[in-house]
């Protein structure tokens, strides 16, 4: 018998649990809400529902579209990557509305249930199909606009001259930050006449450190440690909850590195680490994801790709928190420049990464 999900649940007034190795899910009967017939459905990656990062704010905007709508949740919580077909299928038995799948990694089983599955709306986070499907919406976020500001800032917050950064598998999603953040530190030396090194990814070669996945925080810390030891003081862990083991490693130091993070406001999302939080890289998933639902259960679903910019919102440089007296009024000057001339085009980044309009 294969174990599959984690937690299969409505949150609100209505309850979905799921019996053995995907048996119908049964619902409670005392259900309330304006729309709770409609089911809004989610899928997570194998870094599960409570990563403080990618599936936890894709969440978020799961659970306000409930709110606002009154509709039915249902959630199916991947423990790894062999549970995605499994589980998409378990949304579908289910009678979902609407499905989002959380992840790149998910592309193939979203295409494939959306296909079989023409009466059903879907949206995928951080993926698009290679040829538009009729009810697929693509969600995507150019996280390398707000990553240039993060390494830009790395850069003139670095007192060691060196910065670090990890990924948990080498995909698109994740390359793209890393990407984002090497070019801001370039573009930090070029203006400064500085030379800050940039320790964990080559964005020219397109290589660097990885864990090998997004759940293991033990080796997170370690590949973090690595950084650390070869003399970076700032953090830049791109791989959820394994980042978190990269937050662990600066946290031990004492005060000696500090991080930035990535996905959603870490203060916000793991409070326990904001006094080595310079700031956070933010990808809107909640606002997105919510949008996606809501449009479904206004009969107004359309599948063109939403992409998420510095202009739209859709990616930021969050605030700084803790550290906001320790960073200069300069450079929170010269960040709201490098912000402007991204979105008017002055400054091109160059990340092939990059989410292009379908």
């Amino acid at each position: 018998m294969k174990k599959y999900l984690r937690g299969l649940a409505i949150v609100g007034a209505v309850t979905v649990a799921v019996a053995a190795c995907g048996s119908p899910p049964a619902e409670d009967s005392a259900a309330g809400g304006a729309n709770k017939d409609f089911k809004a459905c989610m899928v997570s990656d194998s870094g599960g529902f409570d990563d403080k990062s990618f599936n936890q704010t894709s969440y978020a905007g799961l659970q306000a579209a409930v709110k606002s709508k009154g509709i039915t949740e249902v959630k199916a919580e991947s423990k790894s990557d062999n549970d995605y077909p499994t589980n998409m299928t378990a949304m579908v038995t289910a009678k979902c509305n609407v499905i989002v799948s959380v992840g790149f990694k998910l592309e193939d089983a979203t295409d494939k249930a959306a296909k079989a599955n023409p009466d059903i709306k879907f949206a995928i986070v951080d993926s698009a199909p290679v040829q538009p499907i009729t009810n697929v919406k693509p969600l995507g976020f150019n996280t390398a606009q707000a990553s240039f500001q993060a390494g830009y800032l790395a850069a003139a917050m670095s007192t060691t001259g060196k910065v670090g950064t990890y990924g948990g598998i080498k995909i698109p999603p994740v390359t793209i930050f890393m990407d984002g953040f090497a070019e801001g530190v370039r573009y930090y030396n070029t203006q400064k006449s500085k030379s800050v090194q940039v320790l964990g990814w080559d964005d020219a070669k397109q290589s660097g450190l990885f864990t090998g996945d997004f759940e293991d925080k033990a080796k997170g810390q370690n590949t973090a440690q690595n950084l650390i030891t070869q003399g970076a003081d700032i953090i830049f862990p791109v791989a959820g909850p394994a980042g978190l083991g990269g937050l662990q490693a600066a946290k031990a130091s004492n005060g000696k590195v500090n991080a930035i993070w990535v996905d959603t406001d870490g203060c916000e999302s793991a409070a326990e680490f904001c006094s080595v939080l310079i700031s956070s890289v933010k990808k809107g998933m909640d606002v997105a994801v919510q949008n996606a639902i809501e449009s479904v259960v206004d009969n107004k679903f359309d599948n063109s790709q939403f992409i998420g910019t510095l202009e739209n919102g859709g990616t930021a440089l969050a605030p700084f928190h803790e550290f906001d007296s320790k960073v200069p009024a300069e450079l929170k000057t010269e960040l709201d420049q490098i912000k402007a001339d991204i979105i008017s085009g002055k400054i091109t980044i160059a990340s092939k990464a990059q989410p292009k309009a379908s």
